[in-house]
């Protein structure tokens, strides 16, 4: 079920976990609708002029004035938004509040709006292929806008605006101005360069522009060279926890990398046993390490915290491999951790370790937590030879009592892969509001064939339960396990009534070529939809995006 767990396990971890109920798919549908009908009654617009007017601060452009914009401010971060976008919605007024603290503060930089929907030329000539995208504009240069790579909060858009707006790293003179950058911070990186002006130190300042949430310094000074012993081209990353620095000599050779410099960055910046936070969330899934190793501890018994230093001291042997991570149990964000991972603050202290490509989890057992353990689990995982673990509630007594068949990871591969049944599944979420709707459906098409002694109509809850080798790309998800020693699995997607589901059974897990037709039609729009979707309910390092589509009827709730 791998797709599921990526979403899952991202969105609980993030401690962003927010009720889907306050998100569901629905809102999005009749959020269009709304959209829909308020088009085929907008009222007649005003005459573009030269005019820069204002909404919150914010200066509203269009194809007329845009020009002016540009040449009467030093600085512009313009934004290129839909009416009937929702992540442009909650932009608003965390943009809106950002442009006040600048106007109000006298800086240089202000920041407009473009309504792209109206203005299509500007969303042209911009390349605007999604909502929101800002860019940002130096000096009147229309020619060479910045695409804004920030954080969308109010400190993010601010420290962006700071780092390209004013010096971007501080020049380290001597030892006081070095030592007074170190002591300011608990992470300092330090460009040591021969020459300021060369295409190394060029390189760095690209790095600088990028890697926003850390604070640079660069010299050329000889003494500094010999106080912190470095040879030559390097950057430093100085730190106040684990090895106190690291370092990347920077090769004559070899044309400088700013991917490698950023990697770099990022791997040597976080501690080797990091807590689990909102703080430190972006940081972990940021990560390029993607077996994450979690302790559960209950922070309040000082047995638990004792084990603390020998999982400090593994996570150096695995340092790039493996990600340690702890997590109170005591804490009010853990309780959707714990429940993901199908345990109890009464199990502390215990282990699991998930892979967030494979999207595989692991149990290390055993009641003892030590180096040897933790070593021994760690690369048994990294070898293939340890188990993967899967979830699963116990059967229930009457599971096969009514027409759809109850399935939990207990009983999943016997009832699925019975070879000589023909198995539909729905994997359901309990809050997913389109599995609320599709209910008394799939009971009525359970109904209906629940006197063919070869077709069993069975529905699982996903969020309970896994099966291995079983994706869930979002809720419902629906599959046909066909008869046979094959072990095959069937995606269905077609429409979602008794009528096409019937005919996907009658015609052998296959839908008949008139109904396949016209799906197609539909899945264009649905994939898009829940491309959106997606967009919405994942949490990553990037700035989520709408873009313009249409539902229907086959949409799907994300986790």
């Amino acid at each position: 079920m791998r797709l599921l767990h990526i979403l899952g396990f991202t969105v609980l971890l993030c401690g962003l976990c927010v009720r889907a109920e306050e998100e569901t798919a629905e809102d999005k549908v009749e959020e269009k609708v709304e959209n829909s009908s308020e088009e085929d009654t907008e009222p007649e617009k005003p005459e573009k002029t030269e005019e820069i007017t204002e909404e919150k601060d914010v200066l509203v452009l269009h194809s007329v004035n845009f020009e002016r914009a540009l040449s009467e401010n030093k600085y512009l971060l313009v934004e290129f938004y839909a009416p009937w976008c929702g992540h442009c919605r909650n932009l608003e007024p965390i943009y809106a509040e950002v442009a006040g603290l600048l106007k109000n503060g006298s800086s240089e930089v202000r920041l407009a709006k473009v309504n792209a929907d109206e203005e299509k030329d500007l969303a042209t000539e911009f390349h605007v292929g999604s909502f929101p995208t800002l860019k940002f504009f130096k000096d009147g240069n229309r020619q060479n806008a910045t695409d804004f790579s920030g954080k969308r909060t109010v400190e993010g858009i601010t420290r962006w605006l700071e780092r390209h707006t004013g010096p971007s790293a501080t020049v380290l003179n001597d030892v006081k101005s070095a030592e007074a950058l170190l002591d300011a911070h608990d992470v300092v990186v330090v460009g040591f360069f021969q020459d300021l002006e060369g295409d190394k130190a060029k390189t760095f300042y690209d790095v600088t522009l990028i890697a926003v949430d850390f604070e640079f310094g660069i010299t050329n000074n000889p003494e500094l060279f010999k106080k912190y012993d470095v040879k030559s081209d390097s950057l430093v990353l100085f730190k106040k926890f684990d090895e106190k620095r690291a370092d990347m000599p920077l090769s004559e050779d070899s044309k400088l990398d700013k991917g490698e410099m950023i990697s770099f960055i990022h791997a040597n910046s976080m501690k080797l046993v990091i807590p689990f936070n909102e703080e430190n969330a972006e940081q972990i899934f940021r990560s390029k390490v993607r077996n994450h190793m979690i302790l559960f501890i209950n922070t309040t018994v000082e047995s638990q915290n004792a084990l603390l230093e020998d999982f400090r001291d593994v996570a150096s042997e695995f340092k790039e491999k493996v990600l340690f991570i702890t997590l109170d149990v005591t804490s009010d964000k853990s309780d959707h951790v714990l429940k993901y991972f199908s345990i109890s603050a009464n199990d502390a202290p215990i282990i699991r370790l998930i892979n967030i490509d494979k999207v595989v989890t692991y149990a290390m057992e055993g009641p003892t937590i030590n180096k040897d353990a933790l070593r021994t689990f760690c690369q048994g995982v990294l070898d293939g030879t340890m188990k993967p673990f899967l979830k699963t509630q116990e059967i229930p007594e009457d599971w096969d009592k009514n027409p759809v068949k109850v399935l939990v990871g207990k009983n999943f591969n016997e009832v699925a892969f019975d070879e000589t049944k023909n198995v539909f599944v729905e994997f359901y979420a309990p809050w997913c509001g389109h599995c609320q709707q599709l209910a008394p459906i799939w009971d009525e098409l359970a109904e209906k064939y629940k006197d063919h002694e070869n077709i069993i109509i069975a529905k699982m809850d996903a969020t309970e339960n896994d099966a291995e080798d079983v994706t869930i790309q979002g809720f419902p998800t629906i599959k046909y396990f066909p008869a046979g020693a094959e072990k095959k699995i069937v995606d269905y997607n077609g429409n979602r009534d008794l009528e096409t589901f019937s005919k996907f059974l009658d015609n052998g897990g296959v839908i008949p070529e008139e109904e396949s037709k016209d799906d197609e039609e539909d899945k264009d729009d649905d994939d898009d939809d829940d491309e959106d979707d997606d967009d919405e309910d994942k949490v990553s390092d990037e700035p989520t995006e709408d873009s313009p589509k249409s539902t229907n009827g086959t949409s799907k709730d994300e986790l």
